[in-house]
């Protein structure tokens, strides 16, 4: 393993480590030291008041229409896992956020910031993960809109209907991290590189799709029914 994988930046411990699979190649109490938690963030106003009949995880086409969502098709992907790097299996991934126009589905019809929500667009989906602690989304990229300047998707993550981290995933790099007054709330440093991630063009791809990676480190996740014995 490279020496510069073991750089004393968070993202890039986590980055090198599950890009090259370390946490197969590391014993699990030599690993556990390098993984860092994520860090939460605030949930903001816009969780849905009322979640929408189809739910899934393409949030580019509505049920059954045909006309997808207006925006840039991001394939966002991820594992969540422990502390000490062991996949969490049945955690729930919810995700919201906002349209192209830089409206969310809670708002309906666009609230008090104008323009008509693009009602192609499914602005939550969640997916449940498997034994490898993956999950999967096709989204757009997320865009900045009026008081938050910086692109951002929100997440929250449960386990046996507890909430274990409600945090958000912003754009590595983009210049509106600096002037989002929650980007800059998370005060260390190498919080926010957590919590910031690389939009890749989807090599070859005709119509300019993107993907992301956003590996979730949670604490001691809630036992599963039949392993709980308390």
């Amino acid at each position: 393993m490279h020496a510069d994988q073991f750089h004393p930046n968070r993202r890039n411990i986590l980055r090198g480590a599950f890009t090259l699979g370390a946490v197969a190649l590391v014993a699990p109490g030599a690993f556990a030291e390098q993984l860092e938690r994520t860090p939460g963030v605030e949930e903001g106003p816009f969780y849905p008041p009322r979640l929408p009949l189809d739910r899934d995880n393409d949030l580019i086409i509505v049920s059954d229409a045909t006309t997808p969502a207006v925006g840039e098709i991001t394939h966002l992907t991820g594992r969540v896992l422990d502390a000490g790097g062991s996949p969490i299996k049945d955690a729930l991934v919810e995700i919201w956020q906002c349209d192209a126009k830089g409206v969310y589905l809670a708002e309906g019809d666009g609230g008090n910031r104008g323009g008509a929500r693009d009602t192609h667009f499914q602005g939550y989906g969640r997916f449940a993960t498997a034994s490898a602690g993956e999950y999967r989304f096709r989204t757009i990229k997320p865009v900045p809109y009026n008081g938050r300047p910086a692109p951002h998707i929100h997440f929250k993550i449960r386990k046996n209907n507890r909430e274990l981290l409600t945090t958000q995933l912003f754009i590595a790099g983009h210049p509106g991290n600096g002037r989002d007054g929650v980007f800059r709330g998370i005060r260390d440093p190498l919080d926010r590189e957590l919590v910031s991630v690389d939009f890749t063009p989807v090599k070859n791809s005709k119509i300019g799709e993107y993907e992301a990676r956003f590996d979730i480190v949670l604490g001691r996740t809630p036992a599963d029914p039949e392993e709980d014995h308390h």
